[in-house]
């Protein structure tokens, strides 16, 4: 690998049995164990001892679909699942090194109640806690709640002007979001508890900061009921598929997760997101850019195509996915992976298409793989999510200097 390239980051993301709808019936899948802490607990394990930099947790408030808008009927697909936050909160204590990034609806949940639980996840975790904010556009996660009318966004007319003001609505107030969970983290300054059981002295008043959020989709006086996270800031990371998500990364995220199919597209995702930044003045700030890739992985590219193809087939349908579907050998992706890195990537979530088995393949083969050419770590340093990412524990903004 060439030196003028920093050291890969690499992230999986967690959903059930796995990616592929019939992942659930894969030979060594555990479906009747998908409701147990034992489950995510072992496939964290996993990715940890592959020394990978996080996993992120899915979630949403309605159950899964094969419709990204609407509930389906479906029964031969996985449906139910676990609270994401409470996931990781639980296996925090389990693991020492790995970041957990649990997903959240925010289109639906209060900031405040999330600054306190990420909050609460960073201490559990001493410092390896992040969270993904997504929004929700389906009418079935709204009818749960009945506080706001559907967003009624249509993805075959999201290119139209008409469709996108209620997209704009929804990204600008996850931004809006983003920013009180940000504040409130650090309405408590650091020092702001002195615990001086000779004078009797928990806190310094003084140090606690309201923080008077005024918008048009919240109102929050602060401060927050838990003391300043460990990284300052949890990690705040985003999926984005087009210029309005790019947005809400640029202005708001620590991360983003994109979708390119190709190195060229990955250039032009990567320069989108950089132009947002400068335009929400955050040109000086690092913002890692992570592309997303669905893998199916074996020891030759013959088998792993014929395993998705016997996946397939239990599913009466290709497999198809909003982000590219790699299948093929753990080398062969680590060629993938470096070529389009050199687009600007940071790094990458990879998507296993069944777990166990791709979870495997990238911790024991595709990390080794990548070790031997000198583009991944070969151990944990950084003891915080933060560290391991380069980037800087933020100043308080509140804190006089």
């Amino acid at each position: 690998m060439s030196d003028s390239f920093p050291l890969l980051h690499l992230a999986v993301a967690l959903d059930g049995a796995g990616r592929h709808p019939a992942a659930w019936r894969a030979p060594r899948a555990r479906p009747l164990e998908l409701l147990t802490a034992r489950y995510w607990s072992d496939l964290v394990a996993e990715a940890e001892r592959g020394l990978l930099d996080f996993v992120t947790i899915e979630d949403s408030l309605g159950l899964q679909s094969a419709s990204p808008v609407e509930q389906d009927r479906r029964t031969d697909h996985v449906r139910g699942r676990l609270d994401a936050l409470l996931i990781a909160a639980r296996v925090a204590p389990l693991t020492r090194h790995i970041g957990l990034v649990p997903t959240v609806v925010v289109t639906h949940t209060e900031p405040f109640h999330i600054a306190k639980a990420i909050a609460t996840l960073d201490y559990v975790s001493t410092g390896r806690a992040g969270v993904r904010v997504r929004v929700s556009t389906r009418p079935d996660e709204t009818a749960h709640f009945g506080r706001r009318p559907p967003a009624l966004v249509r993805l075959d007319e999201v290119s139209t002007s008409a469709a996108q003001r209620p997209l704009v609505d929804l990204f600008d107030e996850a931004a809006d979001y983003v920013e009180v969970i940000r504040r409130l983290w650090d309405s408590w300054e650091d020092d702001a508890e002195i615990r001086d059981v000779a004078t009797g002295r928990f806190v310094d008043r003084a140090k606690l900061h309201y923080i008077d959020f005024e918008g048009r989709w919240f109102s929050v006086k602060g401060p927050s009921i838990t003391p300043r996270p460990p990284q300052g800031q949890p990690l705040v990371s985003a999926l984005a598929h087009q210029s309005v998500p790019y947005r809400l990364v640029g202005r708001s995220a620590d991360i983003g997760y994109v979708t390119p199919h190709d190195t060229t597209q990955a250039e032009a995702v990567v320069d989108e997101i950089r132009a947002e930044q400068v335009a929400a003045g955050r040109g000086a700030e690092s913002v890692l850019v992570f592309a997303d890739l669905d893998v199916f992985l074996d020891d030759t590219a013959a088998a792993a195509a014929a395993r998705k193809a016997r996946l397939d087939d239990l599913a009466g349908a290709e497999y198809g996915s909003d982000a590219r579907v790699f299948t093929g050998t753990p080398a062969e992706l680590a060629d993938l992976l470096q070529e389009w890195q050199s687009a600007g990537l940071a790094g990458f979530r990879l998507r296993p298409g069944t777990v166990p088995h791709d979870l495997e393949q990238i911790t024991r083969g595709l990390v080794p793989e990548l070790q031997r050419r000198g583009a991944f770590r070969t151990e944990y340093r950084a003891e915080t999510l933060r560290g391991r990412l380069g980037l800087p524990r933020p100043a308080n903004r509140y804190a006089v200097a």
